[in-house]
């Protein structure tokens, strides 16, 4: 009769079970969180003499702080690190697996909150310009124009099929973080690259066995990954005069920040951009004080 398996005392592949199917994280959430566990624990029993989860007290987590600093990471690597510790630490205590939440008793580090880099309408528009009239160019320019058309993030876009296209319609399905799905509406102009698209996607597609129908695929009429993604948008960066600030997710900033100059309630962005904060939101949006007067004047029944 083979020997039971001894439990883990950090009960990590219990937490990573709750994760993934009852809170229902992205595989690679899912990782960063093994990462970060297995980080503490390491540094807890090597360093602090700590064999077990229910050991752990709120200084232990504090020392793990002072290291993770001793190392120069960046505060919000810090942040991360603690926000795991404390979804850890709350899921074991819940569980009753540990007595108290050492974590409770833990504040989060002070992290100073930086505006993205502003994107205006005539930037957008000098970028979506760069890309020639090839069946690759045509391709490139279908992606930038949803990612920025919809405000989608690079994950989300590459992990469109193309049954989640409704291109009369002018919608499509997205899944965002924790594999939550919405429908996004996106313009006339990405609809159209969509369409000069779809002739060099179903060409490509007949080199490939993949059984999958992905929207955006390379020559070989494979998935696209984030990082092709992100190379194209560098090439077309780098085609273009004083857009060198640009990466990927500046297109998601200028969506949300553009909709709300155009007089869109905020709520509606954060419905769009797929946040589950409202916060969260506000931070994409950078319009100056002046702007945001204007439009409340225009729109506020009572201005």
């Amino acid at each position: 009769m083979p020997k039971k398996r001894p439990q883990d005392p950090w009960y990590r592949e219990s937490f990573a079970e709750h994760l993934e199917w009852e809170r229902n994280l992205a595989p690679r959430t899912l990782a960063a969180y093994r990462r970060e566990i297995s980080s503490f624990a390491e540094f807890a029993a090597a360093e602090l003499e700590r064999s077990r989860a229910a050991d752990v007290t709120a200084a232990d987590i504090r020392a793990w702080i002072a290291h993770l600093h001793s190392r120069h990471l960046a505060p919000r690597s810090i942040q991360r690190a603690l926000a795991a510790l404390r979804t850890y630490f709350r899921f074991l205590a819940e569980e009753r697996l540990i007595a108290t939440n050492p974590a409770a008793l833990v504040p989060h580090p002070r992290v100073e909150r930086l505006l993205p880099p502003t994107v205006t309408t005539g930037d957008v528009a000098e970028l979506l310009d760069t890309f020639p009239d090839t069946p690759a160019g045509r391709r490139d320019r279908a992606i930038l124009e949803l990612l920025y058309g919809a405000g989608l993030r690079v994950g989300e876009l590459v992990g469109i099929g193309l049954d989640d296209l409704q291109l009369n319609r002018r919608l499509v399905r997205v899944r965002g973080k924790g594999r939550k799905e919405r429908i996004v509406p996106f313009g006339r102009k990405a609809a159209e690259a969509i369409r000069a698209y779809l002739p060099e996607r179903a060409r490509w597609r007949l080199k490939t066995s993949d059984r999958t129908e992905p929207l955006f695929v390379n020559q070989r009429g494979d998935r696209l990954t984030d990082r092709s993604v992100r190379r194209i948008l560098n090439a077309a960066v780098n085609r273009t005069a004083g857009l060198h600030h640009l990466h990927p997710h500046s297109l998601r900033h200028a969506f949300a920040t553009h909709l709300l100059e155009a007089g869109m309630d905020l709520r509606a962005i954060q419905e769009l951009l797929g946040h589950a904060s409202l916060a969260t939101t506000q931070i994409y949006t950078h319009v100056d004080l002046a702007r945001l007067m204007e439009v409340y004047r225009k729109s506020h029944p009572k201005a």
